[in-house]
């Protein structure tokens, strides 16, 4: 299965259990960024992955290798939307927030996987996580921060903050 295989796999019908295209790579950046994720299949499928053919599960790991790679190579990952201000639907309907929300989901998907406790850390872990959590809008004590121009340095930060946060995670400097 190729990647547009995949995309279109999750866009469809049949896929029941796992995230659609926007918020998967939100899910698998967070993977790759963040501390290592053993069960990040099974957490995408929420816990169905048995339901779930090999073959999709064979091009989610070679999608999450790729968004690594470029990573590693010292490359941004490009997002699959646009965060320009002027282009951005903010709303929580739109790609953004889709996107942010399937970062969040993996964030946060393994207890026993806490990107928050290195004390060292833990300060520049919470402000490059942050826009994620006020893109996704999954926390409604953030509510009052996301006026449009909030937002849109948010949606403007994430590039960065994806990088940032790999190499906080993934060098020893």
């Amino acid at each position: 299965m190729n990647k547009q295989e995949l995309f279109d796999y999750l866009a469809s019908d049949a896929n029941q259990l796992g995230l659609d295209p926007i918020a998967a790579h939100g899910f698998l950046t967070a993977t790759v960024v963040g501390k290592p994720l053993p069960n990040w299949i099974s957490a995408f499928f929420e816990g169905a992955d048995a339901q779930v053919s090999s073959e999709v599960k064979d091009a989610l790991q070679a999608w999450q290798q790729e968004l690594y790679d470029t990573l590693k190579a010292e490359e941004p990952i490009e997002l699959p939307f646009d965060a320009s201000e002027e282009a951005e639907d903010f709303s929580g309907e739109g790609d953004l927030a889709a996107w942010a929300i399937g970062f969040v989901d993996a964030m946060y998907s393994d207890e026993n996987v806490d990107w928050f406790d290195d004390e060292n850390t833990e300060e520049d872990v919470a402000m490059l996580t942050l826009p994620m959590v006020l893109l996704s809008g999954i926390d409604p004590e953030m509510d009052e921060m996301r006026d449009e121009e909030t937002l849109a340095q948010m949606a403007n930060s994430l590039e960065d903050n994806i990088t940032e946060l790999f190499l906080l995670f993934h060098t020893d400097d």
